[in-house]
């Protein structure tokens, strides 16, 4: 053990401090790191005699050969036994770390701000994206307004396939008219990666317009 941490400490020294992850952050901020150097510095250190860089570097290769494209949002569908997998060839100190980082950055890119105004589809689709893109089960999501189109809340109203049953009116609107809001946008996610919208997406979308005029709480939008 003490003879592959000296391994590992003296590839890491190798590098120019100026070079080193750690520096690097802090002297040019993070959003000017790779995928590879921010999760080599939640590693901390390497393993089985490989730096830390090196460690990330397998785990990303691991990540885009399970999800093409998809980067480290791999890592936040393990099932047990690749979780299990993953602790014994890091340890599970490293993947709670790693985890743990990650869902924090989910957390904080998709917590709703209060003065963040949806005026057009793009704002919307920016604005839920980080909150949508990495589900791997359909939800439907209510993002409440005020009368500047500003957020007040989003709130999931349902998970699993979209269907009237599922999406009742009473469930889209409680929360809606407790907060006394003034509009709402409806979104749900595909997982399948086809977003055309289907029949009941259609007919989930016409009587949630159709109650919400009722109750005299506009529905501006169902992105899907």
């Amino acid at each position: 053990m003490k003879g592959e941490r000296r391994v590992v400490t003296a590839s890491l020294k190798r590098l120019p401090e100026a070079d080193r992850p750690r520096e690097r952050l802090l002297r040019l901020g993070p959003e000017k790191l790779s995928d590879v150097e921010l999760l080599a510095i939640l590693l901390g250190t390497g393993a089985k005699g490989r730096s830390a860089i090196e460690v990330a570097r397998d785990l990303l290769h691991h990540c885009e050969a399970k999800d093409p494209g998809g980067g480290l949002r791999a890592l936040l569908h393990l099932r047990e036994a690749e979780r299990s997998e993953l602790v014994k060839g890091l340890g599970p100190a490293k993947v709670c770390t790693i985890l743990a980082g990650l869902h924090l950055g989910l957390r904080a890119s998709a917590a709703p701000l209060r003065r963040v105004e949806l005026s057009n589809p793009r704002a919307v689709f920016e604005f839920l994206a980080p909150r949508l893109a990495h589900l791997s089960q359909e939800q439907f999501h209510v993002i409440l307004l005020n009368a500047k189109n500003q957020v007040i809340d989003v709130e999931c109203v349902s998970e699993g396939t979209l269907t009237a049953s599922l999406v009742h009116p009473r469930e889209v609107f409680r929360t809606a008219i407790r907060r006394s809001a003034h509009a709402v946008i409806l979104a749900h996610n595909h997982p399948s990666g086809d977003p055309t919208p289907s029949r009941e997406d259609r007919e989930v979308t016409r009587r949630l317009v159709q109650a919400g005029r009722v109750i005299g709480i506009e529905v501006l939008d169902h992105l899907g």
